[in-house]
Parts: C-alpha cells; structure tokens; sequence
C-alpha cells in the first residue's frame, strides 16, 4: 500500500453512492477498504446507468480500489463473520436507517465489544434522530431540503438540480473528513474509545451553502434564483460567443474588475463611480452584463479567451466533457487518468485530488463483479473452501 493513510482499515458495507464515496476516497489515500454486498445482486448502484455491455461504468468509480466481497449481514452466520472481522479494520462505513443494525445484533456496544477503538460513520438522510429519522434519502432529497435546489435556476423559473447527485458528493467529502478526524484522535491517544459519527446528508449539503442561514438570520432575506447570473459579484454570467459556444465570467476584486473591462476594450467603465467597488457593481449587475454578454456575442470562443488572456482577465470557456478530456492544463496534470479494469483493460476516471508530493494516493483498480474477492477475503479468515461453499449455497456469502 501507499499514500498517507496506508495501514489504516476500512469496512465499508454501505450502499449506493454517498457512504461508498467515502470509503472510496480513503482508497485513494492509501487505506485499505474492504467493501461487502449483500450476495446476489450487490449493491443497488451497480444498477445505475450507464453501462457497457452489460457492466455499470458508474459503479467502477465510486467504488474503486477496494476489495470486494459478499455478505448477508441480516442472517446470524452474516452477523457473526463481521464481527470476526471488525478487530482487523479500525473504521466500519454503514448507511442503513437508523436501529437497522441494532436489529440484526450489530449494536454499536456490541461492535464496540468485538473493536473498542472502532470509529463507526453512519450516514443517513436526516441523521440518528429527530422526526425524519426513518426516512429515506437520496441526493435530490438532500439537495432539496437543504436550500441548494430553491436557489438553483432562473429566475422566476422552477428550483433545479444539478446533472449529477451533488448532494452524494457532498456526503462523500463530509463522511471521509469526518472520519480522518476521529482517526486523528486515535493517533494522538492510543487509549481512545471508539467513536461514532451521525451523518446527516441534508445538514452535509446545507453546510455548504455557508451564507445562507446568517443572510436569512440577520437580514430576514429568503434568496431566490437568478439563473447564471452571479447574486454576490458583476459582471459575472455565462455568456454565448459567436460561434455558439459558452464562457463564464467571473472576478469580484476591483484589480480583476480592471483586467475585465481592458480585455472587452472598455476601460472607461473603470474610473465610472457607479462601478468603483464589488457592492456598486452588483446594484448594476444588468448593465454589465449586457454590456460584457453583447462583446462575447460578437467573437467567436478563441477570440474572447485570447483577449482575456493577454488581460489577465477571468474568463473559462464550459465546458463539455469531451472538453475537458481535451484541456491541455488538465491533460499536464493528468487530471483523468487510465485505471486497471478486470472488464475492460483500462478505464478512465478522475485522479486522486488532492495530491501529496511526499506520499502520493493511487488507484489500485476500478471496481469489479459482486464477490470478485470472496475466496480471498474468506480464505484469510480461515474459512476452508468447503466451508466457503456451504456458506454460499446458504446465501450467507
């Protein structure tokens, strides 16, 4: 193993893509993560599109560089092979509701019997308690009960989503964060309890829109949608270029203001009072947004990007994903890279982010066929391939 987590043990026997996220990223970083399917059809993800031949692409990447195996956790053999296994690993992923474990026997006094240094991450839609608890979650739950949706969109228009379940990423990112820092407190005490962390998704997206909460409380503001029109800096929209392509613009400071207008030719809007700070400027949003949308519509997409450049001004081309496999910035940094896949050869999918210069993550593969690992994993546990098989014929693995 390499990368800065490694000798640090993962089991992950949670499903579809926000808790799996997690245990993916420590897999990056070098842990070694242990992923258990219910035997038979797995994880409810492999489920979702798109596929290859038959085989789910998505699947290959939320759960990459993990071991992967099956168990029925709700049948009492399932249960008890668990709890062989947890004094190995020092983090157990789950997602189920809540008391779903404590019904098949799995209660965290008892995981903590079998592993008292174990950090548990329970990730839910709503969390452990209050009067969502039993509820189910999914992104677009999260991401509509957080505020994200409301102020996502035209305006006047209807609330939208993303074109991915952002709200999963999200959970992913809080639920390894979350993670690293109950792990960091083991370090510094080797005689530290286990912890258990309580993951609401909703809260996990709701914590990321940052000013929400203090602009409603403190101003009694309820923000509303304003389509690609940036509500806290201008000029800063998505404008169409002649050749019908689509550039972004941004830039709040008064410095990047000044290369903004240059590069369109109009450094008269600099010295104008009604623009001479970030606040004036957003009171005029309209205005400079025409006035920047109209130069755009007249140039074709090299145009606008070299003239911003020789500007220093902050303009991005969108773009598309065939785009981005194409940006030579992110091809430098190897920003996608090819994986090892048993189906495929090699697949492409995102890097490791962040990296470590000292102590780089890696990919070891993509992810594989539901129990690829069972005789592996069973087998070094002591189970006999006699064993491993009746086991299997009992639906147990």
């Amino acid at each position: 193993m390499s990368g800065p987590l490694a000798g640090l043990r993962v089991l992950d026997i949670a499903t579809i893509v926000a808790a799996p996220s997690a245990a993916a990223l420590l897999a990056d970083y070098g842990a070694e993560v242990l992923k258990l399917e219910m035997p038979g059809a797995g994880d409810g993800a492999r489920g979702f599109p798109p596929f290859k031949d038959g085989k789910p692409l998505w699947w290959k990447v939320t759960n990459r560089g993990k071991t992967l195996a099956t168990l029925d956790l709700r049948k009492p053999e399932g249960a008890a092979l668990l709890k062989r296994l947890l004094p190995g690993f020092d983090v157990l992923i789950e997602n189920f509701r809540p008391g779903t474990l404590d019904r098949w026997g799995l209660d965290k006094a008892t995981l903590w019997s079998v592993q008292p240094r174990l950090v548990i991450l329970r990730a839910t839609g709503f969390g452990q308690d209050g009067p969502y608890r039993n509820r189910p979650g999914f992104a677009r739950i999260f991401e509509a009960m957080s505020g994200l949706a409301y102020i996502t969109g035209e305006r006047g228009g209807e609330p939208m989503h993303a074109g991915y379940p952002i709200g999963d990423a999200i959970g992913g990112l809080f639920g390894a964060l979350g993670i690293m820092a109950a792990c960091w407190k083991r370090a510094r005490d080797r005689d530290a309890p286990g912890e258990e962390i309580d993951l609401s998704l909703t809260e996990a997206t709701l914590k990321l829109l940052d000013f929400l909460a203090i602009e409603h409380d403190q101003l009694g503001t309820v923000r509303e949608r304003s389509g690609n029109a940036n509500q806290y800096s201008a000029p800063a929209a998505v404008y169409r270029t002649k050749d019908a392509r689509w550039v972004t613009l941004a830039g709040s400071t008064n410095a990047l203001w000044a290369n903004n207008c240059r590069a369109i030719g109009r450094a008269d809007l600099i010295a104008d009072p009604r623009f001479a700070s970030n606040a004036l400027r957003v009171e005029h949003a309209g205005e400079l947004n025409a006035i920047f949308s109209a130069w755009c519509a007249g140039r074709t997409l090299e145009e606008v990007l070299a003239a911003f450049d020789a500007a220093q001004g902050t303009i991005a081309p969108v773009y598309s994903i065939d785009q981005v496999f194409a940006d030579p910035q992110l091809r430098a940094r190897e920003a996608i890279t090819r994986v090892p896949d048993a189906d495929f050869g090699t697949v492409a999918m995102q890097n490791v982010v962040p990296r470590f210069a000292r102590d780089p993550g890696r990919i070891r593969h993509a992810a594989g066929a539901v129990g690829c690992d069972n005789a592996r994993v069973w087998g070094a546990l002591g189970l006999s391939t006699d064993e491993q098989a009746r086991l299997s014929a009992a639906g147990v693995i």
